[in-house]
C-alpha cells in the first residue's frame, strides 16, 4: 500500500514519528512535507500535496495521512477535492467508522491530542486494516458525495 504523508507546523513532529512506524511495518511512504519545522507554513499546501500525488499514483488504493494541530483544517482541505473522502482520526472507534462506512482514503489527525503517547499507533492501524463494508447505501452516499465535489 502506497502512502502519502504531510503535515503542518503543528503536526510536523507527530508526521516524523508516524512516517517512521509505517516505513519499519514495510509501507511505501512518500513524505509530501513539511521537510522542516517552519512555524510560517499553512496546512492547505501539505494537504493538497498529498491529495495530488493521491490523485497521480500509479497505486490501485493510495492513501494519505495528514496532520495538524486538530486535524480540521487538514480534513476541510483534502475533502474539498473530488474522490477525496478524508476522516478525522482522533479515536480506533472513528478510524473504524470511517473506513467501514465512508471507505477514507485520507485520514487527517489531530497533533495537539495525539502527539503525547503513541494511541495514534491504533488509530492507524486500525484505519489501514478496516476494510471497506462495500454495503449499496455506503457506495450510494459516496458517489453523492463525488457529484458535489469540484
Amino acid at each position: 500500500m502506497k502512502i502519502y504523508i504531510g503535515a503542518d507546523h503543528n503536526g510536523y513532529r507527530l508526521k516524523e514519528q508516524i512516517e517512521q512506524y509505517l516505513i519499519d511495518r514495510g509501507f511505501d511512504v512518500d513524505d509530501k512535507g513539511d521537510d522542516t519545522l517552519n512555524p510560517d507554513d499553512d496546512f492547505p499546501l501539505f494537504a493538497s500535496k498529498v491529495v495530488h500525488a493521491m490523485q497521480s499514483s500509479e497505486s490501485s488504493t493510495p492513501r494519505g495521512i495528514l496532520v495538524c494541530g486538530s486535524g480540521q483544517g487538514m480534513l476541510i482541505a483534502a475533502n474539498r477535492f473530488k474522490g477525496i473522502r478524508a476522516g478525522l482520526g482522533w479515536s480506533v472507534m472513528a478510524a473504524r467508522s470511517i473506513r467501514n462506512d465512508e471507505d477514507s482514503n485520507v485520514l487527517a489527525l489531530p497533533a495537539e491530542i495525539l502527539e503525547d503517547g503513541d494511541r495514534w499507533k491504533d488509530i492507524i492501524d486500525t484505519w489501514i486494516a478496516t476494510p471497506f463494508a462495500n454495503a449499496t447505501r455506503y457506495k450510494r452516499r459516496n458517489a453523492l458525495l463525488d457529484e458535489i465535489a469540484h
